[in-house]
């Protein structure tokens, strides 16, 4: 008895000695993450640099982003695999629907607002564009550049994919929920849209006004252009929200972070992005 005893102490000593190195690597109790943010590309340059901020005055926290688009965000909140979904578009009652069905309740936060611009290749000489002209190039009733009374050939048509929430709220917004022509070429990101749109003339893309940049031309729709202003008054056509959703209200280091968005520094990084701020 005493031996078993003694054999019984050693394996209790071991396991001991290896749980607690176990613990002090981290490798039994420690979290990857504490927060994970997924989805939208057009809302990943302000969930990156909040984050980014955020860790810096909260070292204990750590935080994922990830893009994807608007529709991987919001399926990674329904199967409980992040903790934010962002997203360009509002969630659809379809996927609201499957979300109660799996015990998740999404809660919309507005995190600030944006303009789809529509962009061509600087050597276009076009200026402006009517809406109605711009759902006849992507449903492929025109296909020249010529049609629309400027020089530039044949027009490259650049879209987005259909898990994008900025393809949605153009697909609504701009065509009127028509489909996009079968010959269009599709890009994973906002940023893939300007810089094809950059190298190829002839092409027409649409991109979050955060992305703009010298090497792309803006065009006015109907007679309005894609601005802050013209955003916040309401006059720029393509606008919509851009959301951060959660399982319900946010809680814990999530409300904290979001928090830290709402702030008066959070909303003026989503000025430096290029957004406009809600708050």
């Amino acid at each position: 008895m005493k031996q078993k005893a003694g054999s019984l102490k050693n394996v209790w000593f071991v396991f001991t000695i290896f749980l607690f190195s176990m613990v002090l690597s981290g490798s039994l109790f420690a979290a990857s993450t504490d927060i994970t943010i997924k989805g939208s590309t057009t809302v990943l340059p302000i969930a990156q640099v909040a984050a980014e901020e955020f860790m810096e005055a909260n070292p204990d926290i750590n935080i994922s982003v990830q893009g994807g688009g608007s529709g991987v965000g919001i399926a990674s909140l329904v199967d409980g695999t992040t903790d934010i979904a962002d997203a360009s578009r509002k969630i659809k009652s379809k996927e609201i629907d499957k979300a109660k069905a799996a015990g998740i309740n999404p809660y919309q936060n507005i995190i600030a607002m944006d303009g789809i611009a529509v962009v061509v290749h600087p050597s276009n000489p076009i200026k402006e564009m009517t809406k109605d002209q711009i759902k006849t190039i992507y449903t492929g009733k025109i296909s020249d550049w010529s049609d629309l009374g400027v020089k530039g050939g044949k027009i490259i048509v650049v879209s987005r994919d259909s898990s994008s929430g900025t393809f949605e709220t153009f697909e609504s917004l701009a065509l009127d929920k028509e489909k996009v022509r079968a010959d269009a070429l599709t890009t994973a990101s906002n940023q893939a849209v300007v810089q094809t749109v950059a190298q190829t003339p002839g092409a027409i893309g649409y991109a979050g006004i955060g992305y703009l940049s010298g090497k792309v031309k803006d065009v006015s729709i109907d007679g309005v252009k894609c601005t802050k202003q013209n955003i916040v008054k309401g006059r720029y056509s393509l606008s919509r929200p851009l959301f951060m959703y959660t399982n319900g209200a946010p809680v814990g280091n999530v409300k904290k972070l979001l928090d830290f968005i709402f702030s008066e520094r959070g909303q003026k990084i989503v000025e430096e992005e290029g957004f406009v701020a809600v708050k």
